[in-house]
């Protein structure tokens, strides 16, 4: 193909059930051979952009957002560490767990899309918050990460300081959500189709497949 499929995830770094479909959509392109046809980009979505910077523990959190109940999230993130186990990937809930501000991480991601190193940030992020019981919205932490996936942490560091970047980052906010998107993950290929949620790889397989015969055929 002479052209890549452009493939937007819209998603939030503290987002489980982003973190299980993106998985999930990188094991059905792996199994399919068809990564290389696809150009992927992370869009903004804050799940809590009125977030305070001291966070909020995240079984309050949860009751307060949704009305869940404690039993109600226990068999939830029973069920999103099992997913996540099944492709690799650790979740690690704890009662002291906080949601927090990802504001700067997503300004961060920004960054680091210019020199193709979004995908590596984002996952480092991930990881941070879910498996290793950091705050991604601490700059230790974001240096961190930074550093850890080869990027200049100083550099991307003073990004945060002006309300250029910032101000970028709502602007896609809003124009996703104009588009539609009010949950994560949303997987857009080519500002055509889309899907959303987690969905099992079997699935993904279909939509990359239909996605890419599409594509033949406007050749």
């Amino acid at each position: 193909m002479a052209n890549k499929i452009k493939l937007d995830i819209v998603s939030d770094v503290v987002c489980p059930w982003c973190t299980i479909g993106y998985k999930r959509i990188e094991k059905a392109m792996e199994e399919l051979g068809v990564a290389d046809k696809f150009e992927i980009e992370w869009q903004p979505f804050e799940l809590n952009p009125h977030m305070p910077k001291e966070g909020e523990n995240i079984i309050d959190h949860i009751t307060n957002k949704y009305g869940s109940t404690l039993e109600q999230q226990r068999e939830s993130q029973r069920h999103m560490t099992e997913a996540g186990a099944e492709l690799g990937f650790t979740f690690d809930y704890f009662d002291e767990m906080r949601m927090v501000n990802t504001l700067d991480a997503h300004v961060l991601l920004e960054y680091a899309h210019k020199f193709d190193k979004q995908t590596e940030l984002k996952m480092r992020l991930t990881k941070a918050f879910f498996s290793e019981r950091k705050d991604v919205s601490d700059r230790a932490v974001l240096k961190e990460a930074l550093e850890d996936v080869g990027l200049n942490a100083e550099e991307a560091l003073a990004t945060l300081e002006g309300d250029k970047v910032r101000y970028e980052v709502k602007n896609k906010e809003t124009y996703w959500h104009g588009l539609g998107v009010s949950s994560v993950p949303t997987f857009v290929f080519d500002k055509k189709s889309g899907v959303t949620g987690a969905q099992p790889v079997e699935v993904f397989k279909q939509v990359l497949q239909d996605v890419i015969e599409k594509k033949q055929k406007q050749q």
